[in-house]
């Protein structure tokens, strides 16, 4: 404790003793706020009181008559703490209170949450019987009667046959959105790069006729679940190897930005308008025709799920016909 302080203190109990009034009391007040905001404890306060009274009594300024003035000085400076220990103690309970209100309600929307996934997961499970049945039957009627079908007949059997199909792909990926929050989520230290270039070698072994420029760092690291970063950017590339068929040359660049930690792929293909952005990420929200590109619309929530369980956040950049970019962080 500074000499100026000591003495500050001996200096000011020293005229409450010889004259106790409400200015002397108003200057303990004030000794009590700047101990407190030097960061001084109650401990600190006593040991400065008691060795003001020796240097007090040394002089010859105490007497037995003066004790109760000098507890009433002491007792006016540790005002001070007394109410900061009790606003302190207040706040925290009403923390401790707001924790485990939030806790509960965190536990509520877990739980409703599996309880989703459950039965997601089993209603796409139930449902791929009857589309078997239904794919089957279809195909086994194309087989055998399909010379006796006009071709009015023979269109709707395909389009029965494309429809069970398509239902059937909106399951599978229905299923994969659901294991993505029911598996353990493990963090390690990955290289992205190896697995966007085989993502991107079995793009080209089932389309070897495009032509596509792959860019891509030597190294590319990040922490998180190797299997589910894996799957994130097999969705982020084919979205990309699917909107720039139609460019004759097309571009895909993944990398990370110059500042860190924010990852990115990028493509020249079809775009999307950014006033539609906030449905990107939505399931089964689509912003292209089935015409235009083959898909369900499952694959880019897939991906925020993904990134939101590492911790991290997505978004996307756009225009139409000038390509988009995806960028996401991993909560690193």
């Amino acid at each position: 404790m500074s000499p100026e302080l000591l003495e500050r203190y001996s200096s000011a109990l020293g005229q409450h003793l010889g004259a106790p009034c409400e200015e002397t009391l108003s200057a303990a007040y004030e000794l009590g706020r700047a101990l407190m905001s030097e960061g001084h404890g109650l401990m600190d306060l006593s040991a400065l009181h008691h060795h003001a009274l020796g240097q007090l009594l040394a002089r010859g300024q105490l007497d037995p008559s003066k004790v109760e003035a000098a507890q009433a000085f002491f007792s006016e400076v540790s005002s001070v703490f007394e109410m900061a220990h009790r606003g302190y103690r207040e706040a925290n309970e009403s923390l401790k209170a707001r924790n485990a209100e939030l806790e509960q309600a965190k536990e509520a929307v877990e739980a409703t949450s599996r309880e989703l996934e459950a039965f997601s997961y089993s209603v796409s499970h139930d449902l791929r019987a009857p589309l078997r049945s239904i794919d089957g039957f279809s195909q086994a009627l194309e087989e055998d009667n399909g010379p006796q079908l006009d071709d009015i007949g023979k269109g709707h059997l395909k389009r029965v046959r494309d429809a069970a199909r398509r239902m059937t792909m909106l399951i599978d990926d229905l299923l994969r959105l659901a294991r993505i929050s029911r598996g353990e989520l493990t963090k390690e230290i990955v290289d992205l790069a190896p697995i966007v270039k085989t993502v991107v070698e079995r793009l080209r072994r089932g389309d070897p006729s495009r032509q596509v420029e792959l860019v891509v760092p030597h190294s590319l690291m990040a922490r998180g679940d190797p299997r589910l970063l894996g799957v994130a950017l097999e969705n982020l590339l084919s979205n990309a190897w699917k909107f720039t068929s139609k460019q004759p040359r097309a571009r895909i660049e993944v990398g990370m930005l110059p500042a860190g930690h924010v990852y990115f792929v990028r493509d020249d293909g079809a775009g999307f308008d950014m006033k539609f952005v906030d449905r990107l990420f939505s399931a089964f929200q689509r912003l292209h025709t089935q015409s235009e590109f083959e898909g369900t619309g499952v694959g880019l929530a897939t991906v925020q799920r993904i990134v939101r369980r590492h911790g991290g956040r997505i978004w996307a950049e756009g225009a139409v016909g000038r390509g988009a970019t995806f960028y996401f962080t991993l909560g690193e």
